[in-house]
């Protein structure tokens, strides 16, 4: 039987996994697919040989070593075994990047798709990718240029959270929202259409909720107690949270929020958002979702002290979010480390509610990124490249 292995580290990576293996089994029905990944991998027929790790950082990766190690461990068990006839690996790379000597050992293809951040840190990872994988896909269009540069052959093939967002909002998708369809979905969720709605998105990985929940906390009872503080009409407040999320680990922080009127979601992210007036959001994939759907927001992040203090000396970007990275500018207030406070967050909200001209000028840069994304298929493009690799029998079956 032909095998596909698919590698993803953490949540995002998971998703995107996901959706590349319902785009692989609509092309190629008997492909075995296995990999590591949650419940979205599995669900999308993926026999899982490990789950996510979610570790990110120095001190949170050294607290997961022996997660990390068994994960890895079983991944090489499985690649022995199985003898994939493509290796899929999505970021993660301290992981991904041992996976692939042992896999390129035995001769098997492998193909990076969503590339670390090597455009930030640690650049010099681009020789080594280039000398151990077969292919790169990469999801932001700066990256193209910089593997092929390289030597690797490279492709951009789109972002696969606007596969999501049309799967779920519909073949408009994310085209430019107007105030009556954002309108439309608010009361569709049970909100009150005429109220303001703000979405609070902590992050999906275990280092990041430790971190930002108690800051989100602080951060609703402030606006809950100063009545008026963000807006004349009552505040609606709606936390999504990943469908990972542990939400037994998480509860006590859970419950505070809803004893302060917050819905707590659990995999709606992109609904919430489409019916957002604002957000409050983690750094991460989660800043250009809520760009794609076109919502004025305020980026926060917190890492550990030490993790914190070693980026600063590494890390080469002024920015840190996507929509800010992407833009070349700051169009997005960037929270980080001790400015993430209640006051400096609450600060920035009141702007985005009261300023008509700061709120549009963010909303125009948002419009202008999604432009390159706009009209490609990243699942389909890489699952496309996939059955390329393969060989004969990944081909013959695309022609069928």
């Amino acid at each position: 039987m032909n095998t596909i292995m698919i590698v993803a580290g953490e949540s995002s990576g998971e998703l995107y996994g996901s959706l590349l293996a319902k785009a692989l089994r609509k092309r190629w029905p008997d492909v075995n697919l296995i990999g590591v990944g949650g419940e979205r991998m599995k669900e999308a027929g993926v026999a899982l040989v490990s789950h996510i790790t979610d570790a990110f950082g120095l001190v949170e990766a050294v607290s997961s070593l022996k997660k990390i190690k068994t994960a890895f461990d079983s991944c090489i068990d499985a690649i022995q075994r199985s003898m994939p006839e493509v290796l899929v690996l999505i970021d993660y790379p301290d992981f991904n990047l041992r996976l692939a000597k042992t896999a390129k050992a035995l001769g098997i293809k492998i193909l990076y798709y969503v590339s670390p951040q090597v455009w930030a840190w640690r650049s010099g990872r681009v020789k080594k990718i280039a000398s151990l994988v077969d292919r790169m896909a990469v999801i932001l269009p700066f990256e193209e240029k910089i593997y092929s540069n390289a030597g690797l052959k490279c492709e951009f093939v789109g972002h696969p959270i606007l596969e999501e967002i049309e799967a779920i909002l519909g073949p408009e998708g994310p085209t430019p929202f107007h105030s009556g369809r954002r309108t439309n979905i608010k009361s569709a969720l049970g909100f009150d259409p005429d109220r303001p709605l703000l979405a609070i998105l902590p992050g999906s990985r275990p280092s990041e909720l430790n971190r930002h929940l108690p800051l989100m906390v602080n951060v609703i009872r402030q606006i809950i107690g100063d009545a008026g503080i963000l807006s004349e009409k009552p505040l609606q407040i709606c936390m999504p949270l990943a469908p990972n999320t542990d939400e037994e680990r998480y509860g006590n922080y859970l419950e505070a929020l809803k004893r302060e009127g917050v819905t707590v979601t659990k995999g709606e992210t992109v609904k919430i958002l489409a019916a957002s007036d604002m957000a409050l959001v983690t750094s991460g994939t989660a800043t250009l979702q809520t760009a794609f759907l076109e919502v004025p927001m305020v980026v926060v992040y917190k890492l550990s002290p030490l993790t914190y203090q070693l980026g600063k000396r590494i890390i080469k970007v002024r920015h840190i979010s996507l929509v800010n990275i992407l833009s070349g500018r700051e169009v997005v207030a960037e929270l980080i480390q001790h400015r993430a406070n209640p006051k400096e967050i609450i600060n920035e909200l009141k702007k985005i509610m009261s300023d008509g001209n700061y709120r549009e000028a963010m909303l125009e840069s948002c419009r202008r990124i999604k432009e390159p994304f706009t009209g490609k298929r990243a699942s389909e493009r890489v699952a496309e490249i996939i059955m390329e690799m393969a060989g004969p029998f990944g081909m013959k079956k695309d022609e069928a």
